[in-house]
Parts: structure tokens; C-alpha cells; sequence
């Protein structure tokens, strides 16, 4: 009588464990798929973050050719294409 209440214990964690894996092998289908999506499409917050870093970096391009610009103009070797103010 005392292997009785083993028994059943070790029948009723086998069926959870077959339960357990049951479901995983149900949901990893799905998982998979959504996990695929996620990396396939661009959130918006995403791209605003890229756009984001795009125009700072144009910004600082700018900033740089302007200084540059100011440079040579106040040097005195301004390039032809270069429009230096009058002073």
C-alpha cells in the first residue's frame, strides 16, 4: 500500500510534464512566427529614432562645411564657388 500514493504521484507529474510539452510544441509555431515580424517590421517609435539620427548627423555635416567656409573666408583663400560676406 505505501508504493500506492507513489504511484500516483509519479503518474500525475509524468501527465504534467507531457501537458507542459504538449503546449510548448502547440505555441512554438506561433512564437516563431511573431518573433519573425517583430524583426521584419519597424516600429515607429523606431524609425522617428532613426530619422532622429539622420538629421543630427546632416546637421553637424552643415555646421562643419559652414565653419570650414568661414575659415577660408577669413584667411583670405576662399574658393570660387565659395559666397564670403562682405565685411
Amino acid at each position: 500500500m505505501r508504493f500506492l500514493p507513489v504511484l500516483l504521484l509519479a503518474t500525475a507529474i509524468g501527465g504534467c510534464a507531457v501537458a507542459s510539452t504538449a503546449v510548448n510544441v502547440v505555441t512554438l509555431p506561433v512564437k516563431a512566427v511573431s518573433k519573425g515580424v517583430d524583426l521584419a517590421i519597424t516600429s515607429q517609435s523606431e524609425a522617428d529614432e532613426k530619422r532622429g539620427r539622420e538629421l543630427r548627423k546632416e546637421e553637424e555635416r552643415l555646421g562643419r562645411e559652414r565653419r570650414e567656409l568661414e575659415e577660408r573666408c577669413r584667411k583670405g583663400r576662399a574658393r570660387p564657388e565659395d559666397v564670403c560676406p562682405a565685411r
